[in-house]
């Protein structure tokens, strides 16, 4: 039977909706940005801080802790996030702790090799308002060859200032897969 296997691949559109075995994937997690992003910029704190400050406000993504039944690369839903934070034009966006290490380590470099009048000054970061964070729960409930997989992402919007949390939301995803009992 082995060498009878058939290979078949084809290139699909990046956003064609493909679920093959029920895991997470790239489509739940830009569901999940989609959705949440558009919640936490449409509720109470925004508007009340626009009108506190008259300013928009500047957002960092901090961690997204997968507590999952299965492995998922958390910088994908991290990467959704910023992406429609940004996108959105509601906010000012500061990069991530790494990516602000390696800017810093550039501007420290620039002192000694670039020209003068073209070096980017140190100490003139813009510091972030908010953080969000949260997790991505899971539970699977499986008899014989029925599953239901229920994912929870729980995402938090913190005051860096005051430690307040000003937004608080959540993304369920449930999947019902059937998987054939006839196996070769």
């Amino acid at each position: 039977l082995s060498s009878c296997a058939h290979k078949e691949i084809k290139r699909v559109s990046a956003s064609e909706v493909i679920d093959i075995s029920g895991r997470w994937n790239d489509v739940d997690a830009q569901l999940t940005a989609k959705a949440m992003i558009a919640d936490c910029l449409n509720s109470p704190w925004y508007a009340e801080w626009r009108s506190k400050t008259g300013k928009k406000p500047v957002v960092i993504v901090g961690r997204i802790v997968n507590k999952s039944h299965e492995h998922i690369n958390t910088e994908t839903i991290v990467n959704e996030l910023e992406r429609a934070l940004i996108n959105s034009g509601q906010v000012r966006f500061v990069a991530s702790d790494a990516v602000r290490a390696q800017l810093r380590a550039e501007r420290k470099a620039m002192r000694d090799w670039s020209n003068p009048a073209t070096i980017k000054r140190l100490r003139n970061e813009l510091g972030a308002d908010f953080m969000l964070v949260g997790s991505i729960n899971s539970i699977i409930d499986k008899e014989g060859g029925r599953e239901v997989k229920y994912y929870q992402v729980d995402l938090k919007l913190i005051n860096l200032e005051t430690s307040e949390i000003v937004w608080i939301g959540q993304k369920k995803i449930k999947k019902y897969i059937k998987r054939s009992t006839i196996t070769w």
